[in-house]
């Protein structure tokens, strides 16, 4: 079989399964296979695939068409222009989070030349936080995850990533609680507080797609409401941000009034709403002045 032959087929396996982008799939996973990008797998079109890579490609043709993203399947995502390891133990990043990074970015961390801390919570592959780290080398980063085996991946990506002098400061544990070792640096520091924390309720899970159902439940579930973990950051948030400093999460489009009245309740002021790629409500912010 030649790769057009394979991609052709590979493509058609996967419109049968209901994939929504059977071609591109088809193509990430050859090209993974065959160790190409996905120029190199259009020019070499008539070249000859071996039986070996063929199965190989074929396997994950028929895991793709049972449930599983690309992104596991390879071992890899792009975000914001860089190739982030992932795996079972990660949520997928996702093109709607760069909208959490832009607007760190462009609204909280627009003062060049200054020492601002960031705290990121719930980092997970450690996309935001590396990401934030590699455009702006000069803020000092700490974040934090429950999972250990999270971090494993977030410290992977961030030793592949990030030149040997620019260092993100990881911690384990539930939110704040894990950064007990470093209170004295953080308690009133920080300049802004991310996450893109678990926000789907309990009940819903269940409900979404299996592609999504195979990505770690513990970065899903936000409890009966799906603001259990937001709840928990917004009460927790002001004992950690400088005079000013500002809190921004990713959340549910149907969950921004709820979060904007928690956050008015905490006593967070200039509350905004920040649309994703397809115009959705995504991010919400706001400052806290003591």
């Amino acid at each position: 079989m030649i790769i057009r032959e394979a991609l052709s087929q590979g493509s058609a396996d996967l419109k049968f399964a209901d994939i929504k982008t059977p071609s591109l799939d088809a193509s990430l996973l050859l090209a993974h296979v065959l160790k190409m990008n996905k120029t190199q797998l259009i020019a070499e079109g008539t070249a000859e695939i071996s039986e070996k890579d063929c199965a190989a490609f074929c396997g994950l043709i028929e895991r793709r068409c049972n449930g599983e993203c690309v992104a596991y399947l390879i071992g890899k995502k792009e975000f914001r222009g860089l190739e982030f390891l992932v795996n079972k133990s990660v949520l997928v990043p996702r093109p709607d989070t760069e909208i959490l990074v832009e607007t760190a970015l462009e609204k909280y961390l627009s003062l060049t030349g200054e020492k601002q801390i960031v705290l990121d919570l719930c980092t997970g592959s450690g996309a935001v936080a590396i990401s934030l780290k590699h455009e702006r080398p000069e803020l000092e980063i700490f974040a934090s995850d429950i999972s250990n085996d999270a971090l494993d991946i977030a410290k992977q990506n961030a030793n592949r990533l990030l030149p040997k002098d620019s260092k993100i400061q990881f911690f384990q544990g539930d939110l704040f609680n894990a950064l007990f070792s470093v209170n004295s640096l953080l308690i009133n520091n920080c300049t802004l507080i991310i996450s893109n924390p678990p926000y789907i309720s309990s009940q819903e899970i269940e409900t979404l797609s299996a592609e999504v159902q195979n990505e770690p439940r513990i970065a899903l579930d936000g409890g009966a409401d799906g603001l259990e973990i937001i709840k928990r950051i917004i009460n927790k948030a002001p004992d950690f941000l400088i005079s000013g400093g500002s809190l921004l999460l990713e959340a549910d489009p149907r969950q921004m009034r709820e979060i904007s009245i928690l956050l008015d309740k905490t006593g967070f002021k200039d509350i905004q709403l920040y649309n994703d790629l397809s115009g959705s409500q995504r991010v919400i912010g706001g400052r806290f002045e003591k």
